[in-house]
């Protein structure tokens, strides 16, 4: 089920009414964790047992290391769980990739090998929900958070539905106790939610996929367009991945703060970052510190000398970069931001505090070398982000771009940099969150009838959903 779908206006409002009239914590983790399966069964309702494997898989390895005393059986039963749950990652998510190109490897040997081909759909949020699951396990084998013993509560931290499919990749340690707490019905929080929602879907709805129509449209034809399209395309897709994603975070997070949940933050205007580094502290601030909790620090971090700690930087972004699909471009991706961190650490930029037109011109730099970046992520193929980028260089022309479209693409980025120039700078001024009940219910009225004239209102998916 998709946010941005007829449906979900209808489930959305029945979950709220049932969870709050529920009597009792029980009934309402039940009925919670009933409503997240059948979110997700939306889609394909067999890979809810994934779902569900996953979830008594690492239960079962929680309640395992709570349970052996003997360090060396807590160990196997992390590593069981590990195993498992990215042996079944890389089934659905990498292993036509690996058996394709070790194939290609093999023939270039000499060794004809035809690996057979595993023919399954990727499930919808596997990525996010796996590693969520794994974050429990290991944070339990740690002792950061203790075993939850109740398997419908563990169950329902694995699939709250708000964040199950795209993020925010939550943690125990902030989740899990939240569904031990009886939520009442509160107007502040309700109200929050809406105005996170709606900031969440003008970023889908008008900017995303505003840009997406555009983008697609040169980046699916690479043939049939020139350097200016190519240009254009490189511009507006960093809009439309971050309004993508950034706006299903803060519909996510806006759905769960109406029932008095409250996730973690999961953008801060990465575009105003000032180098590569600190973009990665501004950008799904849930994944990259998952990295840097789980993969970055147990590899030595930045305790080690400077040749092991850049090894460490470039193997974490290499896994992210795989992290985000099968496909040498996000290979590629991800190894351009891990080698672009180890320059800056070299260069001590990671460590800087510009101001001024210094720090001006370090954004302007990072976010063009962030959005060349970001073209082996969009590209279907390594060739064509190459021509891509070749094409910018070399064959400069005219982009074909309607104006009505230009002018519909430039009002929304107005809004979002006005938006977020206001949060970033603490500027006091505070339309939606404004004192006067007037001034605030006329910003989400004025919003609603923005995003149904210029929205794009298709119900396209969420970029995210395929990692």
């Amino acid at each position: 089920m998709l946010f941005n779908s007829i449906a979900f206006l209808f489930f959305f409002p029945v979950v709220c009414v049932c969870y709050f009239a529920l009597p009792s914590l029980r009934s309402r983790n039940l009925f919670l964790l009933a409503a997240s399966y059948y979110f997700y069964m939306n889609w394909q309702p067999v890979y809810a047992l994934l779902l569900l494997t996953s979830t008594v898989i690492t239960y079962l390895s929680a309640r395992g290391i709570g349970y052996f005393t003997d360090h060396r059986k807590k160990r196997a039963c992390l590593v069981a769980s590990l195993v498992l749950n990215l042996g079944i990652l890389f089934l659905f998510k990498y292993y036509n990739f690996a058996a394709e190109n070790l194939s290609a490897f093999l023939d270039t040997c000499g060794w004809a090998v035809d690996f057979p081909e595993f023919g399954m759909l990727l499930p919808v949020g596997i990525s996010f929900y796996t590693f969520q699951a794994l974050g429990y396990s290991i944070d339990v084998y740690r002792k950061v958070t203790p075993m939850e013993r109740n398997f419908f509560t563990y169950a329902l931290f694995v699939s709250f539905f708000p964040q199950l499919v795209a993020g925010p990749i939550e943690r125990s340690t902030n989740l899990l106790p939240q569904f031990k707490e009886k939520h009442t019905f509160r107007y502040e929080d309700a109200m929050a939610g809406f105005r996170l929602m709606l900031w969440g879907f003008f970023l889908k709805l008008v900017l995303a996929d505003r840009c997406a129509l555009y983008v697609d449209a040169v980046f699916n034809n690479v043939a049939h367009h020139n350097g200016g399209s190519f240009l254009l395309a490189s511009l507006f897709f960093p809009f439309q991945i971050y309004g993508d994603f950034a706006g299903y975070s803060l519909v996510a997070i806006g759905v769960a703060r109406v029932m008095g949940f409250r996730l973690m933050e999961n953008f801060r205007r990465p575009y105003f970052a000032a180098s590569v580094t600190e973009f990665w502290r501004r950008w799904h601030i849930s994944l990259s510190t998952w990295f840097k909790d789980y993969i970055y620090i147990p590899l030595g971090g930045n305790r080690v000398g400077n040749l092991r700690c850049y090894f460490n930087v470039l193997v974490t972004f290499v896994i992210s970069g795989l992290w985000h699909g099968a496909n040498w471009t996000f290979l590629v991706w991800g190894t351009l931001h891990g080698a672009l961190q180890c320059v800056e650490r070299m260069l001590g930029f990671h460590r800087a505090r510009w101001s001024g037109f210094v720090r001006f011109l370090h954004v302007f730099v990072t976010f063009c070398v962030v959005s060349l970046a970001w073209v082996f992520f969009r590209a279907n193929n390594l060739s064509d982000a190459l021509t891509i980028l070749g094409g910018i260089f070399t064959d400069m022309a005219m982009p074909y771009l309607r104006l009505a479209d230009f002018m519909a693409i430039a009002i929304a980025l107005s809004v979002l940099f006005a938006k977020e120039g206001i949060d970033e700078f603490g500027w006091q001024v505070r339309i939606s969150e404004s004192p006067a009940w007037s001034v605030r219910h006329l910003y989400m009225v004025a919003m609603i009838a923005y995003i149904l004239l210029l929205g794009v209102l298709n119900g396209d998916q969420f970029i995210y959903f395929q990692f």
